[in-house]
């Protein structure tokens, strides 16, 4: 690997061409190791569940908890009913920062195609919710108090400020990933290269080198809660509408 991006190329590693590309890429791996991951979860809990918990099962309740708490919070108890979209977002973010921090991993959140469609998705599906259960009352979202001259363009702001929601929720989440690997990148190879020095540079290297890993451990659960935190806050605008 010559380039600190190169990590985060798309590979195809079997091609199939039937009329359409439908080949098989190296981003696909960690969602079939997701999707192995939650069906594993899914089967470890199903009518499995004890009155005294073990360490894992607890860890699992701890989680619950916090997405009820986070709901409760920036939405109110009418938004339990969503809980088990924040619930699978958050985990499916977390666990993909998660794979990308182990060796040779694949940083999935990085690739902003892919969390552009996710992200896309959500908001489309948050405006939809809006209009069903507000009806055209929910577009007064987008006409604020203010004098009459104003209101054409002010109109023209907040239409804007919501659909760069989507490209917001994204990019957000693409870059800090994408920084972050890249910088881990830089710090190996630094590493690497002093050792050639003197080996016992090796240490000072390695220590600087955890440091940055744990900063990276620490990011993975903030983006993943902080992506859940804003698809709060915009289904909290979906369910209240112009009201509040």
């Amino acid at each position: 690997m010559f380039s600190p991006l190169e990590q985060f190329d798309a590979i195809r590693l079997i091609p199939i061409t039937f009329y359409i590309d439908l080949s098989f890429f190296n981003i696909l791996l960690p969602l079939i190791l997701l999707i192995a991951l939650f069906a594993i979860i899914t089967n470890l809990f199903k009518n499995n569940y004890k009155l005294i918990p073990t360490s894992i099962q607890r860890l699992f309740e701890m989680l619950i908890e916090f997405i009820f708490n986070l709901i409760k919070q920036q939405i109110g108890k009418e938004g339990y009913i969503f809980f088990p979209l924040i619930f699978t977002l958050f985990n499916f973010v977390l666990i993909c920062n998660l794979i990308s921090l182990i060796p040779f991993g694949i940083a999935l959140t990085s690739h902003i195609i892919l969390i552009m469609w996710l992200s896309l998705s959500i908001c489309l599906s948050i405006f939809i919710n809006g209009i069903y259960m507000h009806n055209l009352q929910f577009l007064k979202i987008f006409i604020p108090e203010c004098p009459f001259v104003l209101l054409p363009m002010l109109i023209f702001i907040e239409i804007f400020s919501y659909v760069i929601r989507a490209f917001s929720l994204a990019i957000r989440l693409s870059a800090n990933i994408m920084a972050g690997h890249t910088l881990v990148f830089i710090i190996s190879s630094f590493v690497l290269n002093i050792t050639q020095i003197k080996f016992w540079f090796f240490f000072l290297g390695f220590g600087l080198l955890f440091a940055v890993l744990f900063l990276e451990l620490g990011v993975a659960f903030l983006q993943a809660y902080v992506f859940s935190v804003l698809v709060c806050i915009y289904l909290n605008d979906s369910i209240k509408g112009a009201s509040h």
